[in-house]
């Protein structure tokens, strides 16, 4: 739609002209029930935008996605909506000094989860609906001004169905005339604001604290969901994550939560893990259990439930001007996320899964064609929403433990405090910040802003050692090198841990910090230490940067990896060698052989479920193709042999049983997990509970050992949400043409999923064991993609170009497709040929993959 795209430009001269004061915004939901409508199912939106100009007699515009508006009145004049109102904006002319809009207009409930979204349960028909705006989706839902930097207070009221609660930023209660009126909010941005409204299971608790100067503040906390989870609903675990953070930051802040009550929902069909809205933050659901999970699942959950209050500060309170320093705030919450559940919650072990799971993330992005600084150039918001990635979430977290380690973490949390009290209510760029770190550290902060901040790119280490005759080291260096399209050396302060075997362990014996910078540093302190079998550059991970190993290191790991005692530091070498085969310099049959040998000693949960994914990963897409069936055997045995020998009821057992699930292979495989769904089969202490069923029906499924017969019985005893969006993937799953067929014309060429629907149906539509039966779809994702970005929401756009590209179609005629598409589409919409490169670069690193892979055999 013309004008959707709001770009920087129109940004920074609408925020030069106008001021807002405040917005009144009245929803009436009681459309959401009762039959369906013929056209889009609308609600109505009332919103009163009292802002003033900087200058009488311009015009501006506001921002608006409705399919129709019913008046528009500006300073008590009635407007024509047909001439002023386009589909996406209001045009506002001769506006006076100070101004009050009024909008009326019929709002279309979502069903791709940006906007107000509109769910019906399956299991007992009751609706269910929630916002999620980032960046710019609140638009769907009132008219305003659409960039963070217009900031506003609000004040928030809807009428609702009867038997329903409302709920929005501010206290709320229901009048005597049947409408729910909230407590008007502090100054925040329109994309943090949030109505959730209906049925749901509601808990509450309160949060206390008495600060040093006698002062008592109480949060109201309250935690919701579908009635239908209420039976599986820990809220008792979640209220006490809650409370432990808002004991951390209140301690490291000094800047009591500013927000009123804390709520969080925990919502159906969600695109995002959750958001950071003042007073209502939202989560996917699949945040509660229905079934046995590991504790790697319960730290996730700690960790995002920590990461968006931290928000509340970084982000709520303090926000970026515009989206190129989305960092500012994300990647502050992902740091202190992992920083407060460290030190605050009983999840201790958080930064392994920093180091090992997050890092791997922001690796990736960072290796990508559309890798950028963490400060990042975001032209529109379309860019905006492509950003929220691994470089600005994971690279600029990681960074930020590079800064507290430079600065020091008194300077770093003094610095946070000032920055609080300096800006609160306010929109910030980078240089506010890094004022007053360089304040209160006494560092340069431009030179370090320069080298991590404003260059995109990766750094490999590599220790260089050289040994004298009686087995000493006579000079250990570390080599710093980057690739040549982003050529920035950087300063890195990093530990450097030498390892030997004592006693069946590998344990460290010494470790020195030493600056990084340039080619090449000499670590002067290891000098005369005995020679190590392992030397571990940045140890303790306190830098950003790919870890790489002398031959001696490597041929230690091959044999020995399993006894490095430190969680960590094994952790960094799991990471490190996974690294080295996504770069092909490690055959993806080494790397699954180092995993069958050592990871069933692995103690640390989330590291093992982590391998799991990285081998099933290298054996898809990095492994030589005339090798990949019989990786995948030997993953099978490897995974019924760990199985077999875990403890009874351990999340060990259970992470094999899953992994095993997905590697089956055999005859003999599918009549193990046919006999465990069937009851005839049991391994000792494995609860197959029905989240567990799913997993093992799925691959029988895929191999054509369950028809749909098998799937609709499943799916009878389980008629829930949930339930639905496994049946859906495992239908999806099925090896048959016309399967195929009907999967793709639901994606493809028609709306009528939902978005958790859509990404069920991809999921299950791309089955590695099915490569040869889904290649003709190869040619007709290039010529579909530009209409589905076109018709679609960017939401839905992002899962098809990502999720349909033909990855498993893994050849060069594939490659050669790619880039004649991009050949032919220069001027296609820069979100999306950003998608098709990235999946481009995806595609050519698993042919390189492939080929070190096949080399490796022929030796």
């Amino acid at each position: 739609m013309p004008g959707e795209n709001l770009s920087r430009d129109e940004a920074r001269e609408r925020a030069d002209l106008l001021s807002v004061d405040g917005y009144e915004v009245a929803l009436d939901l009681r459309s959401a029930i009762g039959d369906a409508p013929d056209g889009p199912r609308t609600f109505r939106s009332v919103t009163t935008i009292r802002f003033r100009c900087a200058r009488p007699g311009a015009e501006s515009f506001a921002d608006l996605v409705a399919p129709s508006v019913n008046a528009v009145t500006l300073n008590g004049k009635p407007l024509d909506p047909a001439a002023v109102f386009d589909g996406t904006r209001v045009a506002l002319a001769d506006l006076a000094a100070e101004n009050v809009l009024v909008v009326d207009a019929n709002c279309a409930y979502s069903r791709t989860g940006e906007g107000l979204h509109r769910f019906v349960d399956p299991e007992d028909g009751e609706v269910y609906l929630y916002t999620q705006y980032e960046p710019a989706d609140s638009r769907r839902v009132f008219a305003n001004f659409e960039q963070p930097d217009l900031k506003g207070s609000f004040r928030f009221e809807a009428t609702a169905p009867e038997g329903w609660t409302v709920w929005s930023n501010g206290e709320g209660a229901r009048g005597e005339d049947g409408v729910w009126r909230f407590a008007e909010t502090k100054p925040i941005s329109t994309y943090i604001t949030c109505v959730v409204a209906g049925p749901y299971h509601y808990v509450t608790d309160t949060y206390r604290r008495t600060f040093d100067d006698g002062t008592t503040l109480e949060i109201p906390l309250g935690a919701m969901c579908r009635k239908g989870l209420a039976r599986h609903f820990d809220a008792d675990d979640v209220f006490l994550v809650t409370k432990q953070g808002f004991d951390f930051f209140h301690d490291q802040f000094d800047y009591p939560y500013p927000f009123g009550k804390y709520d969080q929902a925990f919502v159906p069909e969600y695109n995002l893990g959750a958001m950071e809205n003042p007073g209502l933050v939202t989560f996917r659901e699949e945040f509660i259990f229905r079934g046995k999970v590991t504790q790697a699942a319960y730290e996730r959950r700690a960790n995002v439930i920590l990461h968006e209050m931290a928000h509340m500060w970084f982000g709520d309170l303090v926000t970026m001007q515009w989206w190129d320093d989305l960092w500012l705030k994300e990647s502050f919450a992902d740091f202190m996320g992992s920083f407060s559940q460290v030190e605050a919650t009983r999840f201790t072990n958080g930064w392994i899964t920093f180091a090992n799971g997050r890092k791997s993330w922001a690796y990736r992005a960072d290796q990508l064609p559309s890798t950028h600084p963490i400060t990042a150039d975001i032209r529109d918001l379309e860019d905006a929403k492509l950003n929220f990635d691994g470089i600005t979430y994971a690279k600029g977290a990681s960074v930020l433990k590079q800064l507290v380690a430079y600065v020091g973490r008194d300077a770093f949390l003094e610095g946070a405090r000032r920055y609080f009290k300096r800006h609160a209510y306010g929109n910030t760029r980078l240089g506010d910040l890094l004022s007053v770190l360089e304040e209160v550290s006494g560092r340069d902060m431009a030179s370090w802003s320069r080298s991590w901040l404003q260059t995109a790119g990766l750094n490999s280490l590599t220790p260089v050692v050289t040994y004298d005759a009686g087995d000493r080291i006579t000079e250990l260096a570390v080599v710093q090198e980057a690739v040549e399209a982003y050529p920035t050396l950087r300063p890195h302060r990093v530990a450097v841990g030498l390892y030997r075997s004592e006693a069946g362990a590998l344990v460290r014996y010494a470790r020195a910090e030493v600056d990084v910078d340039g080619p090449r540093t000499v670590v002067a302190e290891l000098a005369g230490a005995e020679r190590p079998e392992l030397v571990l550059v940045n140890d303790d991970d306190l830098t950003y940067c790919k870890i790489r190993f002398d031959e001696g290191s490597l041929a230690t790991l091959r044999t020995n990896l399993g006894d490095i005692t430190d969680p960590l530091a094994r952790a960094l070498c799991w990471s490190a060698l996974w690294n080295l085969t996504r770069d092909a310099l490690m055959p993806a049959r080494d790397f699954i052989e180092l995993v069958l040998a050592h990871s069933g000693r692995e103690t640390d949960i989330g590291v093992l479920q982590m391998l799991h994914a990285w081998t099933r990963s290298a054996q898809t897409h990095y492994a030589a193709p005339e090798w990949r069936e019989q990786g995948g055997r030997l993953l099978a045995e490897g995974a019924m042999r760990e199985l077999r020998i875990a403890a009874p009821g351990s999340e060990h057992q259970l992470a094999w049983a899953r992994f095993f699930a997905s590697t089956a292979t055999t005859d003999a495989d599918f009549q193990l997990l046919e006999g465990l769904l069937e009851g005839t089969a049991k391994i000792d202490g494995l609860d197959v509970d029905q989240e567990l069923r799913w997993v093992l029906l799925e691959p029988l499924t895929a191999h054509g050992r369950a028809d749909e017969s098998a799937i609709d019985a499943e799916l009878a005893r389980d008629d829930t949400a949930s339930g639905k969006r496994h049946q859906v993937r495992c239908l999806a799953a099925r090896p048959s043409a016309a399967v195929k067929a009907q999967a793709w014309a639901q994606v493809v060429e028609s709306d009528s999923l939902s978005n958790a629907l859509v990404e069920a149906t991809i999921s299950g539509f791309g089955q590695p064991s099915q490569r040869e039966l889904i290649a003709p779809y190869a040619p007709k994702y290039f010529e579909v993609i530009e209409r589905v970005w076109a018709d679609r929401s960017i939401q839905i756009g992002m899962d098809v170009v990502r999720g349909l590209f033909p990855s498993l179609r893994d050849n060069r005629s594939t490659l050669d497709s790619t880039d004649e598409w991009l050949t032919a589409h220069p001027d296609a919409a820069p979100a999306l040929r950003r998608l098709v490169l990235e999946a481009r670069d995806d595609l050519a690193r698993t042919l390189r993959g492939q080929e070190c892979d096949a080399a490796a055999a022929a030796r």
